[in-house]
């Protein structure tokens, strides 16, 4: 009943929100509320009122890589925005492959979806995040998260993820929105795992003044016995 799944739903977010809050930080805590929130107060009641719930759901899908980093770092800084800006641009491409295949059970259900109403901009969106993931890999080490490997490593996956991305949006058939959309299942990962492996030593940030303080000497201390 709506009733047992609300008690349920509370039994498990409230705890949660705590651990969050209490265990790792307050602006982690924060961030699960908020999407939380998001999640059953926004995306939820969209889908059957518009297509933005697929703006909104990816934005849902962004804020947990975002925690990680809060978790880790206790702050909002550019590299939670960039983790949180591929997860967003992932689900694009990810999502609209997806729902392209479940048109008529979305149409039959009553959900406002893009594959749905808008077929045209459904593929459009999906190849222009496909594209997006390029742009984002360049801004890694721009922000200096990773070093200047990443985008070049990670560019064969993201091209040809685009490549596919152009096919759905040019042939518009199940065969090629099916091919993005497993595309997408091991591009995401393959993609953190390059990213990580091609992550900015902590030293080396050390030795440009990145710590809190921004002096070598705080460097040189941090790095003593």
């Amino acid at each position: 009943s709506p009733l047992l799944a609300v008690c349920f739903a509370a039994s498990c977010g409230i705890p949660g929100i705590a651990l969050l809050t209490l265990g790792v930080n307050p602006l982690t805590g924060a961030l699960g509320a908020f999407n939380i929130f998001l999640y059953t107060c926004c995306y939820t009641p969209l889908k059957r009122m518009s297509i933005a719930n697929t703006w909104v759901g990816a934005v849902v899908g962004a804020i947990p890589p975002m925690m990680g980093w809060t978790a880790a770092t206790g702050s909002l800084d550019a590299g939670a925005l960039l983790l949180g800006g591929i997860l967003y641009s992932w689900q694009f491409p990810h999502f609209n492959a997806l729902s392209w295949g479940l048109r008529e059970d979305y149409s039959r259900g009553g959900y406002c979806m893009m594959s749905v109403t808008h077929p045209g901009l459904c593929r459009r969106v999906a190849l222009r995040h496909c594209l997006a993931l390029i742009g984002l890999s360049v801004v890694a080490p721009v922000l200096d998260i990773t070093t200047w490997t990443f985008p070049i490593v990670s560019l064969p996956i993201n091209l040809y993820i685009s490549y596919l991305g152009f096919r759905f949006y040019r042939d518009a058939d199940r065969s090629s929105s099916r091919k993005l959309f497993f595309c997408s299942l091991w591009h995401l990962p393959m993609l953190l795992l390059v990213m990580l492996t091609c992550k900015k030593p902590a030293l080396e940030k050390e030795d440009k003044g990145d710590l809190p303080g921004g002096s070598q000497e705080t460097a040189m201390e941090i790095r003593l016995p």
